[in-house]
This record gives C-alpha cells, sequence and structure tokens, in this order.
C-alpha cells in the first residue's frame, strides 16, 4: 500500500467517530422538534458507537446522547398529556 493510500485510510478511522459523534448530536438536537419516536433512539445509539470507537469529541458525543434520551423524555410527557404520540404547537 502506498504512503498516501495508508495516510487517506488512516484518516479517514479519524473521521469516522467524530461523524458519528457530530450526527448524534444533530439528530438529538433535530428530535426536539420533529420524529421524536426515531431521532431519540438513533441519537442515542449513534452517541454510544461514537464513544465505543473513541471519539475525540467525547463531549458532543455525550450531548447527543442527553438530546436522545430528552426527545424520549418530551414524547413520554406528550404521550401522556395528549394520549397521542403526536403533539401539536
Amino acid at each position: 500500500m502506498s504512503e498516501s493510500a495508508h495516510s487517506a485510510s488512516r484518516g479517514q478511522s479519524r473521521r469516522d467517530p467524530y461523524s458519528y459523534a457530530v450526527a448524534s448530536f444533530v439528530l438529538g438536537l433535530v428530535g426536539l422538534l420533529v420524529f421524536n419516536i426515531v431521532l431519540g433512539p438513533t441519537a442515542v445509539v449513534l452517541g454510544l458507537v461514537a464513544l465505543h470507537r473513541g471519539t475525540l469529541h467525547r463531549h458532543r458525543a455525550y450531548l447527543g446522547i442527553l438530546l436522545g434520551v430528552a426527545d424520549l423524555v418530551v414524547l413520554a410527557a406528550v404521550t401522556a398529556a395528549d394520549h397521542s404520540v403526536a403533539w401539536h404547537i
């Protein structure tokens, strides 16, 4: 394997956990507004994957997990108050 191909694959493996952490954060944030039943658990899983893969941005992964859990709490509160899984503005 050439040096440039080796360094490219090494750089890609460093970015992957970062991408999972960012995706977890963004999905958790968006999930507070829409599709929290899907985006909340997805944010939690992606945050845990980022932490497991050793991301350097641990705070972003933790925020994604926290926001994913908050999505589920919002869903539970809305479901309890409105007796449905949909909420209205």
